[in-house]
């Protein structure tokens, strides 16, 4: 049997019982095929990667090594989440590589998306390569594949590469525990190992992260913006009932200013602040979340107010098609 296919008769996870049982399956296998060995894991704090670490802790404990790179691209409070939850409460063997300066330097200037995107995934290669050097004894890799990522490869839709490109002499073998999983399977058995809501229930968030929401060449002053609006706009999603009701909001910072006024009645110029609130079943279409009027005042005084340059906040209309999912 193909370990890739999942098997017709494997029973959809979809209550805690059945997420313990897979769980203590699981826990097993890992045992069984790592041993007394090394792990190492890219551990982003998205629910993949999260729900993979816990389970690993479960299993093998400290000889799992988690590497967290914070690439200066993560949303407000994303870093300090995975230390607390990992290193802090599960114990975890974590390496946090603070390299926000290396990444930001390099996209210094960059406007184009797709160059944007290969630089920030090229630069993470080298830097997990550089962390992956400095263990010693690392005889497996885990991953954060599921079933998804999997069904696409195969239909040539995307590739998809977790941790791609290590050179030959990295080349582990891999650990995949959730790859003939479904994303909402992986959520419930992330609610049973104990992961926090807000990691379990992460909405879905782009591979080169706020640098994509930050148009054109990314400034550290605009990225700040994008990433303190974004925090508004999910503590009032999440305030009024929205979380998990819309499939992904967040929001964006065009690469130019706008005139305004203050309160005193001064010309000023600041920037743009888009909100986009989508919903979608496959991310192959999407429409526009129906947001009360009220609300979006409410979001856009707080924004205006309380995020330092910013004297305009806009509603994007557009569903997909026309526009794709993200601005870039």
């Amino acid at each position: 049997m193909d370990p890739n296919v999942r098997p017709e008769s494997m029973e959809r996870i979809t209550t805690p019982a059945l997420a313990e049982k897979f769980i203590a399956e699981q826990v097993a296998a890992i045992k069984a095929q790592v041993g007394d060995k090394k792990v190492l894991l890219a551990l982003s704090g998205g629910v993949d990667s999260s729900v993979v670490a816990a389970l690993l802790i479960k299993a093998i404990g400290k000889n799992l090594v988690c590497v967290h790179v914070n690439h200066g691209l993560l949303r407000k409070g994303e870093p300090e989440q995975v230390i607390k939850v990992f290193r802090d409460e599960m114990d975890a063997n974590l390496v946090y590589v603070d390299a926000v300066d290396r990444f930001l330097d390099k996209l210094a200037g960059v406007k184009d998306p797709e160059t944007k995107r290969k630089i920030i995934g090229a630069e993470f290669i080298r830097v997990f390569e550089e962390e992956a050097r400095k263990i010693k004894d690392i005889a497996f890799l885990a991953q954060g594949t599921i079933y998804p990522d999997i069904l696409e490869s195969k239909d040539g839709v995307k590739a998809h590469h977790n941790v791609g490109g290590l050179p030959e002499d990295l080349k582990f073998a891999l650990v995949e525990p959730v790859k003939l999983l479904f994303k909402d399977e992986v959520r419930v058995v992330g609610k049973a190992l104990g992961l926090p809501d807000n990691m379990v229930y992460r909405q879905p968030f782009p591979g080169p992260g706020l640098g994509v929401r930050c148009v054109g060449a990314i400034t550290r002053e605009r990225l700040e913006v994008v990433r303190e609006a974004d925090a508004i706009l999910r503590e009032e999603f999440a305030k009024n009932g929205l979380q998990g009701k819309v499939w992904q909001y967040f929001t964006i910072v065009p690469d130019f200013k706008s005139v305004g006024v203050n309160a005193e009645g001064k010309r000023t110029e600041g920037y743009l602040v888009v909100l986009r609130a989508i919903n979608t079943r496959d991310a192959m279409t999407a429409t526009v979340a129906e947001i009360p009027f009220a609300l979006l005042s409410h979001i856009t005084d707080r924004i205006t107010h309380e995020v330092a340059g910013v004297n305009r906040v806009a509603f994007d209309l557009t569903p997909k098609p026309t526009g794709t999912i993200e601005w870039e």
